[in-house]
Formats: C-alpha cells, sequence, structure tokens
C-alpha cells in the first residue's frame, strides 16, 4: 500500500485545477484504473465512488482556485506543487502520525524535471517548502518520486487522476448552475466551443469576465480585448 497523487484542470480557462491523493493496495484497484482522459465518464464515476466507499482506501482532494492560479507571484509548476501537497496532506490525515516507515509517494510529474518535482513536493507535504503549512498535527514522513506519465503506469495514480477529474466535473457542474442565463459553460477548456461562447456572451453582456474565469489565461485576455474592439468600432 502506498499513495499516489496527480491533478486535472491545469490547462482550462475556467474553474479550478484539482489534485488528488490515494493511498491503496494497487491489487485491490480496478483492471482499468489507469488515465482518466482514457475513461468513459460513466466509469470514472464508478471508479471513484467505488475509492471513496471502501474503508482500506484513503482519498484527499485540495482544489486550487482562478484567484490562486492568477496570483502574479506564482507559476503552473509551484501551483502543481502546491496543490497536490495540499491532497497528499489531506490523504495522509487518515493514517497514525507515528507511521516506523516513510510513506512511499508516487506523483505524476508537473514539471519537466521529474527529480524536481519530487524534491520540491517532499518540501511542501513536510512544510518546509513554498507552501502553506500543514494542518492539524504531524503527519507521516514521506518518501516521494515522480515520473512523467506515472497516471497510466501506476495504478495508484491512475486512481488519484480518475479521483481528481471526478472531483473537478462536478465542481465544474456546480459552476455551470450558478449561470442559469447562460446555455452552457462547456468543460472550461479553450478548445471547447461552447467555453468560449459562454465566455463571449458573458463580457458582452457585463463588459467583464466571470469569477470562474482565469484572468490570467490568454483565451480570457483575447475575449476582453475583442470586446473592447467592438466597443471602440460601435462608437
Amino acid at each position: 500500500m502506498y499513495l499516489g497523487v496527480d491533478e486535472a484542470g491545469k490547462g482550462p480557462a475556467l474553474g479550478p485545477m484539482v489534485a488528488a491523493a490515494v493511498i491503496a493496495d494497487p491489487a485491490s484497484l480496478p483492471a482499468d484504473v489507469g488515465d482518466s482522459k482514457r475513461i468513459a465518464p460513466a466509469r470514472r464515476e464508478e471508479m471513484a465512488a467505488a475509492l471513496r466507499s471502501d474503508p482500506d482506501v484513503a482519498v484527499g482532494v485540495a482544489r486550487v482556485e482562478p484567484a490562486e492560479i492568477d496570483r502574479p507571484d506564482t507559476d503552473m509548476n509551484t501551483l502543481t506543487v502546491r496543490g497536490q501537497a495540499r491532497a497528499v496532506r489531506d490523504a495522509l490525515a487518515d493514517l497514525p502520525a507515528d507511521v516506523a516507515e516513510p510513506v512511499r509517494v508516487v506523483a505524476d510529474a508537473g514539471d519537466t524535471s521529474e527529480e524536481r518535482f519530487a524534491r520540491r513536493l517532499s518540501e511542501f507535504v513536510e512544510g518546509d517548502g513554498e507552501s502553506d503549512p500543514p494542518d492539524g498535527g504531524p503527519l507521516p514522513a514521506v518518501d516521494v518520486t515522480a515520473a512523467h506519465g506515472a497516471d497510466e503506469d501506476d495504478p495508484v495514480v491512475g486512481a488519484a487522476s480518475v479521483v481528481a477529474k471526478v472531483s473537478r466535473d462536478r465542481r465544474m457542474a456546480a459552476i455551470n448552475a450558478e449561470y442559469p442565463e447562460y446555455d452552457d459553460l462547456g468543460s472550461g477548456y479553450p478548445s471547447d466551443p461552447a467555453t468560449r461562447s459562454f465566455l463571449r456572451e458573458y463580457v458582452a453582456e457585463t463588459g467583464d469576465l466571470p469569477d470562474c474565469a482565469r484572468r490570467s489565461w490568454a483565451t480570457c485576455d483575447d475575449v476582453l480585448a475583442a470586446a473592447e474592439q467592438s466597443a471602440l468600432d460601435e462608437f
């Protein structure tokens, strides 16, 4: 049994990035667990529900909201580390603090350097990196490794990928419900026509971006610039 951690939603223009950590015995996981993008939505929901209801599995989830993503003093690599660290700490809180050996942590690397990502994640989890301090009491020590494509190659990281994706999808559904006067926010990704249409309509009607938007994303800048140019043309 060890911990796997991954995130979903690094690239969207709308909504949070969500990180998830799962502590499980890989032999107990479904044979088709893996990269959440390769699993049908209904099957992802089924897997996530089973993981959360299994008494032998610990799950931790953390969100990095647009306001934090837009801060000028950070970057996506740091945000990924921070989100994963929060999810890891959330999952570790279910373990006794006096675990004799460091908990093995396998992460999907969010940096071009796997070694650097593993080192930073370890520092953030233990609270001596550039992160908010751990909540509650002391947590078990960790032994972190990171690899690109770990969500495909490691079943526990794959399970974390599934939980992260399902959690983000549910959050996007909740955000969508906050804008009933619009047809659909879509997935939040810049390539999604529904997302781009929502942003254009919202900015045209209000003159600003919605709270769920990542203002620092080029997609949002483009929508604002186009609306401003259209207003100038009409003037």
